[in-house]
């Protein structure tokens, strides 16, 4: 299977994706839509995106290509993320005058950055991708943050191991597939759902209200702006479920309350 990711080998997103499909050979992408648009176009079997960190929160961009792309999910998984700072062979700590690495990594690892006040941090589009560009460039006066996968794979060295300022550091992904080539697993127990709802009072409460009396558990809640109409919002929810017919029953209670419903995918809970 060809499995798109944004980013580029030895990523975390290359780790998830080789956790779910270990035989599966990765697609690098620059940008979250390229990932898509090969999954769309059928240049990829499936995509492997991260969906939420539980620091950092969601990966908001993510929602909004779930819902605009005929897609489901198919699987989740978890992957405890692990920081390091990464250099050329034999380069030493203070050497490095700059660090490069994707903006919520350089924001994890805050604590670090500022006990080195010498180290200016830059953004840069993907972990795995900064210890790429500094090994190509040969640059001895820069660092990546990255997995300790960029480092081997690049042939880099880690300077400093487990750098992230909280070691509960988890993030969720999603393996994805086109609609008509999902399958569903039959011990799903989450089903992840987007809606949109009338523009007045109660709506929203009345929604979460036929969920709550079904007695669904409402694992997260989410919401963004609907691209050209100020102030109007999609809903994304994940909730458990005990049965396929429990999934379409929550479905069919939200179109009651809604103007769209969309079921974004059934899968098993990575966290059980």
């Amino acid at each position: 299977m060809k499995i798109a990711i944004q980013g580029e080998l030895g990523s975390f997103s290359n780790e998830a994706a080789l956790k779910l499909i270990p035989d599966g050979e990765i697609v690098p992408c620059s940008l979250s839509a390229d990932v898509f648009a090969a999954l769309s176009e059928g240049r990829v079997d499936a995509a492997v995106i991260p969906i939420e960190n539980c620091l950092a929160g969601s990966v908001s961009e993510h929602f909004d290509l779930l819902l605009a792309h005929d897609v489901r999910i198919e699987r989740e998984t978890q992957l405890h993320i692990r920081h390091n700072l990464i250099a050329l062979g034999g380069v030493t700590m203070a050497e490095i005058e700059r660090v490069y690495s994707h903006p919520v990594a350089l924001a994890q690892c805050r604590r670090f950055l500022a006990a080195h006040p010498s180290m200016k941090a830059f953004s840069n589009y993907d972990t795995a991708g900064s210890v790429k560009q500094l090994v190509e460039q040969k640059d001895r006066r820069s660092a990546a943050i990255a997995s300790a996968a960029a480092a081997r794979h690049y042939g880099a060295e880690i300077l400093a191991a487990n750098i992230e300022d909280d070691a509960e550091n988890i993030t969720r992904f999603f393996q994805v597939r086109r609609a008509a080539e999902a399958v569903i697993d039959p011990a799903s127990n989450k089903i992840s759902l987007a809606f949109a709802l009338e523009d007045r009072p109660g709506t929203l409460v009345s929604a979460l209200s036929a969920m709550a009396f079904m007695g669904i558990n409402l694992t997260k809640i989410e919401s963004r702006p609907v691209l050209g109409k100020p102030w109007e919002y999609i809903f994304y929810v994940d909730c458990k479920i005990n049965s396929a017919d429990e999934a379409e029953r929550v479905i069919e209670a939200l179109r009651r309350h809604c103007l769209m419903v969309k079921e974004l995918g059934r899968y098993r809970d990575a966290g059980q």
